[in-house]
């Protein structure tokens, strides 16, 4: 009853903070592995987190920038090799 007076409670608030910090986390190994599949995930858990408030803004804005840099590479090794696979030697 008392947390219904004092405003929102502490897991509302966090969870805009824990899909901006999840953005990130899933954004950077995206650029190596998986970026058809976490590039886009990325991408919208950031903005998720921009629309819920997230006092991480930075660290949402970084993973909407991997997200984007997940499918940009996808686009360029798709360019290149005609595949989304990685192609070493």
């Amino acid at each position: 009853m008392l947390a219904d007076r004092a405003g929102p409670s502490r897991d509302a608030t966090r969870r805009p903070d824990s899909m901006a910090v999840a953005s990130f986390v899933l954004g950077l190994p995206g650029l190596l592995v998986l970026n058809v599949v976490l590039g886009p995930i990325a991408i919208v858990l950031a903005c998720l987190a921009l629309r819920g408030g997230t006092a991480r803004r930075g660290r949402a804005f970084l993973g909407l920038g991997l997200g984007v840099a997940d499918l940009l590479v996808l686009a360029a090794l798709t360019a290149a090799n005609g595949t989304v696979a990685w192609n070493f030697g």
